[in-house]
């Protein structure tokens, strides 16, 4: 029995290191972008690690073409979804009020509906596939709003609600339903940000780094399984900012924030 996994944003960064990592666990890996250029590099790559791949265009914001890449996938799957990934994502930085309300609303866009149209095409196929994981690209930025990071954070912070409500929904088809929180990730979408929480935090966490606790979140060790996480922050910073708005005042939450913004 071959796994499978659809991932979207697979073309480049944290989506491609994903797709290569399950090729070499054995998955079939649906890898799908707008950049069709990328996506043809990374079949001849999963090819070269001894994988199997079906690659293809996809808008995530087209909820038609989201659904049918979805049922064209599960049946080259031979009727099995276990894994989707729901990773394809925008940032803006800059001040609120800087960036053009177009910008803003593309982020909205992709981050959240697109999310929503991911979720809402593979719920029959997850539902069918005993085990099925869902796994939402998140963010540290779901912690507490950042500052210069507004919308994207707003976002994010969607992605983190609807990841807690269908957890406890989907629970009884058998499904996971997780997210992940990394913060800064040193790709192509970072490589022009400057805020203030990248000056005091700096870009540490890579491609890799995501893509191996995407994997391992997928297939917990038993405490983790025991205690049914769903949020997975990823790297020492983003744990430690994770739990410290746990256990903290809000006001103190606020302030660290603050400080790390440079507001």
């Amino acid at each position: 029995m071959t796994k499978s996994v659809f991932i979207t944003g697979a073309a480049t960064g944290i989506g491609r290191a994903t797709a290569l990592l399950f090729a070499q666990r054995g998955y079939l890996v649906g890898a799908y972008d707008i950049d069709e250029a990328g996506l043809q590099v990374l079949r001849s790559d999963i090819a070269a690690v001894g994988g199997r791949s079906v690659v293809g265009h996809l808008d995530v914001t087209d909820a038609d073409e989201v659904a049918q890449r979805l049922g064209e996938f599960h049946e080259a799957a031979g009727g099995r979804l276990d894994v989707l990934v729901n990773n394809a994502g925008l940032l803006n930085a800059g001040r609120f009020e800087d960036i053009p309300l177009t910008v803003h609303h593309r982020e909205i866009e992709v981050n959240v509906k697109g999310v929503v149209n991911g979720l809402h095409a593979a719920f029959p196929f997850l539902k069918s596939t005993p085990g099925a994981v869902v796994v939402n690209l998140a963010s540290a930025s779901a912690i507490y709003g950042q500052a210069e990071l507004a919308n994207y954070s707003a976002t994010k912070f969607f992605v983190r609600a609807i990841t807690e409500a269908l957890n406890l929904e989907w629970g009884r088809y058998g499904i996971r339903v997780i997210d992940m929180w990394p913060l800064y990730v040193n790709t192509a979408m970072t490589r022009d940000v400057k805020t203030g929480t990248t000056d005091s935090l700096g870009i540490r966490l890579t491609a890799q780094d995501i893509a191996e606790n995407i994997v391992a979140a997928v297939d917990p060790a038993l405490p983790r399984k025991v205690l049914q996480q769903v949020h997975f922050p990823v790297g020492v910073q983003a744990k430690a900012l994770a739990a410290g708005a746990r256990f903290s005042p809000a006001w103190l939450t606020r302030l660290v924030n603050k400080r790390l913004a440079g507001h």
